[in-house]
């Protein structure tokens, strides 16, 4: 067996507090990685520091940029124990993706289309949950209890097969306090 880990957080973000507004989720954003250490962890997400917009698939650091800059944010850190077929499966997954980062944007429609409950694929277009399921799905390592396109961070946390390693703040996970 091999781990693939679920990081959730929800930031103090313009965006993070409209999606937070419009669904009171717990969290509001989802990250994907394949070693403890969280490095490197994937998601769809901001670009740049200081502006929502440009976004897209990226790397996130967590002892960089945003997430140090905000390291008082909620968090959870999930367990995802999954065979190393479906482990490997998903590694190249997202390793394929990044060799073409630039083909993928951020899935704006499709964000507020699942806020309204509709299901809606755009080729080469994802939001954060929108793609960490996908990768789950396609590699077997999850059958999910709804289509991708309308998976949130927040559903993750009711997901039996996910084993919640740590919640708290940003900063705690950061020293290793798990």
């Amino acid at each position: 067996m091999k781990s693939i880990y679920i990081f959730l957080t929800k930031s103090d973000t313009c965006v993070s507090k409209m999606i937070s507004l419009a669904t009171a989720d717990e969290y509001t954003h989802i990250s994907i990685a394949f070693d403890k250490d969280l490095y490197p962890m994937y998601s769809f997400a901001r670009k740049y520091l200081y502006t929502p917009l440009p976004a897209g698939l990226r790397i996130e650091p967590l002892q960089d940029g945003f997430y140090k800059r905000n390291d008082s944010i909620p968090c959870a850190l999930y367990e995802l124990k999954v065979s190393e077929d479906s482990y490997y499966k998903a590694k190249a997954l997202v390793t394929g993706m990044m060799e073409e980062e630039n083909l993928y944007k951020f899935n704006i429609l499709g964000l507020v289309l699942c806020r309204m409950n509709i299901s809606f694929k755009r080729n080469q277009h994802y939001f954060c949950s929108e793609f960490v399921s996908e990768v789950l799905m396609l590699s077997e390592a999850l059958q999910l209890p709804k289509n991708p396109s309308l998976m949130r961070p927040s559903d993750y946390t009711q997901l039996d097969e996910l084993d919640c390693l740590y919640e708290g703040q940003l900063r705690n996970l950061a020293l290793g306090i798990i």
